[in-house]
């Protein structure tokens, strides 16, 4: 399993859309996901004091898009990328976050 940190409004788009997309899709190529050990520096790193968040519980083996560990820089770890669009049936769970 790998996560995602969206809000509730980016969520809501992809209900409609059919399929789930950040805007780092079309800057960096890719959208950033993260494992179980990192959503806690991810969340203090990037979304100190936001609301409506959700974390969203992708299967990598039902994702369409190629995935691929990368390292990040900045914290020396290696955080899984998605090249491509999130299928909807890949995720298979949304979870509130309360900060």
């Amino acid at each position: 399993m790998i996560y995602h940190v969206t809000t509730e409004q980016q969520w809501q788009h992809a209900l409609s859309d059919g399929f789930f997309e950040e805007p780092s899709l079309k800057s960096e190529g890719f959208i950033h996901m993260c494992t179980t050990e990192q959503i806690a520096g991810v969340l203090d790193r990037y979304y100190k004091n936001m609301e409506n968040l959700l974390l969203l519980h992708v299967d990598e083996t039902k994702l369409h898009a190629e995935l691929k560990l990368e390292l990040s820089a900045s914290v020396n770890q290696l955080f899984p990328h998605v090249y491509g669009t999130i299928n909807l049936e890949s995720v298979v769970k949304t979870e509130s976050i309360q900060l």
